[in-house]
């Protein structure tokens, strides 16, 4: 270590971080002023010499940093950390989290330590090693949020300050903002930050989309300056009839706001009706009913536009009272009602608590606040692919909320997609385990329905039910209800997930070239249970069986105790008995599938299910009809293997990837079912897209759902899953569509 980290406060003057002092100081808080001027000079020591890419010292940014923590009313040891969290690793003369411990406490020390485990994350890479940020990311997280908050205040510095990098590094910090940092600030309800990094991050990914819509907001509010100022006069003056103690602000939407309604919603500019907003902060509940009444008696409300998150918050402890009314002008406003504390609550998230009540409110009741961080972590760490992990973040974090009640009239928040299923579990797990049916609105509903907000739902529970289906691991999308369900089958049927476990990993070993003896199979699966942290071989087959464990990791593991075990590379394709039966026998290729004891047969694909290059598929033995292929999860196939009397007839079949890697591929038929609201323009836009993408349309149908909604079933030509999945995407961008599902051809 170097003799600069010794520093004499003499020797540096504090006039840099003069106005982070007077803010803590004039603060109710009690703050260590001695503390946070050391965590300064220190860290302006070891960042001596260095500069950003704008040309300033690199000690700005730990200052602006560190601001930014203090405006949020964090305490001593973040604003401590946040001078000192690039000390670690980014300076020439490194300190160590052991230095940092040493000279100020374990906690600024592991905030410092969480910060730097934080990588860069590439929201375009699927890969484990990206996925494996997330991860830490998020355990950082549930170690102590502070760490993501003074993260959140490194990501919106950086955003201020982007416009010097490089083309490359300005989009890949923009969409990693976008994607990952802004829903993190929104999940915490930290809207200011969000909003700031939402519109920073658009400016650089779209700056003509940001410059149109910012030139927009212009025109608009030119035309109507003095409308917003009006219209707090006229509002204020009739609250202070009421005797009502309040505060009055005005604003205009956001541009990422706007440019995101635009875009989803396919509206004009035009059409935005909450471009203008007046927000009422009032001191108690009963005040903002009161103001609400006093608006509605003011001006004329739109219908369907009045939203009640006070009696129904936000899963990110949002509430407040939303109308939407046509002012004196003709003009359409959004007014926002809400109490001081729901205010600070609204602007700061979970950090109010730090910056309003000194930090006392109970660690406990924080924890339940942020309960979904920890259940994200237990629920997929080491039990789910890379794939799984995405799913689960999307819909765990990064997706909107759906609003459901109760029969007694409870709220039960929902990821956007969520099931009936995903509801009963997040009720309670016995209510999820006993389901057998459920209603919507006093209506009978499919289990796997997804309701909508203002639905009211029941569910349907039996003392006699035999528990949840192994297939609800394929339905729900909440990562809370597939823990519950895979938590029932490894508790309640340990001897049915050994057997289906085992079976498994015999498939898994069946498709080595080389055929592993009797004793190598019990040394590799027994190896590969350990690297995988299971007691034993049963555990191993338990864990797959209940799915605890995705089979991809334990297909890794198997493949590389294999190749230390038995050394297939030592093994000349010359002894029969040593090659695996189906290598010999069922290597040639059918159309592009290769099925196990079936060379020569024909091969059609199942039009129940529609197979595409990328699915997990099997082969069933048709009577006189060659070999009929399905997907592996296809209901007609999971229920067939059941059956006694056709066991014998289904067939291992893969894709040929050496068919596949040569020459034109071929396309596939596969059926899309799409729930849409009927509009004239629907059907050009879904053909347009399709025309766009060079995608053949071999079938169109309709059905009427309701008055003003259809379903239509398309087919269309396909290349491979990955070829399916890009038409979704963009099928699902396109205005009035509700749903898309896999249906038959």
């Amino acid at each position: 270590m170097s003799n600069t980290a010794d520093i004499k406060t003499a020797e540096l003057p504090l006039q840099p971080i003069e106005k982070i002092l007077a803010v803590v100081t004039a603060s109710e808080k009690h703050y260590d002023i001695e503390k946070i001027e050391r965590a300064f000079l220190y860290a302006k020591s070891l960042h001596e010499g260095q500069y950003r890419v704008s040309g300033e010292p690199y000690i700005s940014h730990p200052i602006a940093v560190a601001e930014i923590v203090t405006s949020l009313g964090l305490d001593t040891d973040s604003i401590c950390a946040a001078f000192l969290h690039d000390t670690v690793e980014d300076c020439p003369d490194k300190t160590s989290i052991d230095i940092l411990r040493s000279r100020f406490g374990d906690d600024v020390a592991m905030l410092v330590d969480g910060l730097t485990k934080m990588k860069v994350i590439n929201v375009e890479d699927k890969e484990e090693a990206n996925i494996e940020n997330i991860r830490k990311m998020l355990l950082a997280m549930s170690k102590d949020i502070r760490v993501i908050f003074i993260k959140l205040c490194d990501r919106l510095h950086n955003m201020r300050t982007l416009g010097v990098k490089a083309e490359a590094k300005r989009r890949a910090t923009a969409l990693e903002t976008m994607y990952v940092y802004a829903p993190l600030a929104h999940r915490l309800g930290m809207q200011r930050i969000k909003q700031e990094l939402e519109n920073l991050a658009l400016s650089y990914l779209d700056p003509i989309g940001y410059a149109e819509v910012s030139s927009d907001i212009e025109r608009k509010y030119g035309q109507n300056q003095n409308f917003i100022e009006n219209t707090r006069t006229y509002v204020a003056e009739k609250l202070e009839e009421y005797d009502i103690n309040f505060t009055l602000e005005g604003r205009v939407k956001t541009v990422y706001s706007i440019y995101r309604k635009m875009f989803k919603q396919n509206k004009s500019f035009d059409e935005i009706y909450d471009f203008y907003a007046i927000r009422i902060i009032v001191n108690t509940e009963l005040e903002c009913y009161t103001a609400l009444g006093i608006i509605h008696e003011l001006f004329k409300s739109i219908p369907g536009r009045f939203k009640d998150y006070i009696s129904t918050p936000k899963p990110n402890m949002y509430q407040s009272l939303h109308t939407t009314v046509i002012g004196r002008d003709g003009i359409p406003f959004e007014v926002q009602i809400r109490t001081r504390e729901m205010h600070e609550i609204a602007e700061y998230g979970i950090a109010a608590h730090w910056k309003y009540k000194s930090g006392a409110k109970s660690k406990e009741e924080i924890d339940q606040k942020l309960a979904w961080i920890s259940r994200l972590i237990d629920t997929e760490n080491g039990a789910a692919d890379t794939e799984d992990f995405m799913q689960a973040l999307k819909i765990d974090i990064f997706s909107d909320e759906t609003f459901v009640f109760t029969p007694k009239g409870d709220v039960i928040a929902l990821p956007q997609g969520a099931t009936l299923i995903d509801f009963a579990y997040a009720i309670h797990s016995q209510v999820g385990n006993r389901m057998v049916g459920a209603k919507i609105n006093g209506m009978i509903a499919p289990i796997d329905r997804v309701p909508q907000t203002g639905d009211i739902v029941e569910i349907l529970t039996s003392s006699a039910a035999k528990g949840p289906s192994r297939d609800w691991l394929k339905i729900v999308k909440t990562s809370e209800a597939r823990a519950k369900i895979r938590q029932w089958f490894k508790k309640e049927k340990r001897a049915e997930n050994i057997k289906i476990g085992r079976e498994e990993i015999e498939n898994a070993l069946a498709r080595f070239r080389v055929k592993p003896t009797e004793e190598q199979i019990e040394e590799i699966v027994s190896a590969a249970a350990k690297k995988l942290g299971m007691a034993d071989v049963e555990d191993l087959y338990n864990a797959v069986g209940y799915s605890g464990i995705a089979m991809t990791k334990v297909s890794s593991k198997l493949k590389q105790e294999y190749e230390r075990v038995v050394k297939p590379e030592e093994h000349p394709i010359t002894d029969v008995e040593q090659v695996q039966t189906h290598e010999l026998k069922h290597r040639k290729s059918t159309g592009g599938i290769i099925v196990d004891d079936a060379d020569g047969c024909e091969v059609k694909f199942a039009k129940c299910c529609n197979p595409l290059p990328g699915d997990e598929i099997i082969g069933f033995v048709t009577k006189g009809y060659g070999i009929s292929i399905h997907k592996k999860d296809c209901p007609n196939a999971v229920s067939g293997q059941k059956n006694p009397e056709q066991a014998d007839r289904w067939l291992h079949a893969e894709w040929d990837i050496e068919e596949f890697s040569s020459g034109a591929k071929p396309l596939y038929e596969v059926g899309l079912q799409i729930w849409a609201e009927n509009d004239i323009r629907l059907l050009s836009n879904i053909t347009t897209a399709l025309a766009d993408m060079k995608v053949t349309l071999l079938g169109i149908n309709t059905k009427k759902r309701t008055e003003s909604d259809i379903i239509l079933l398309l087919t269309v030509g396909c290349k491979n899953i990955d070829h399916y999945n890009s038409i979704l995407s963009r099928l699902k961008n396109i205005p009035h569509v509700l749903n898309i599902e896999r249906g038959t051809a």
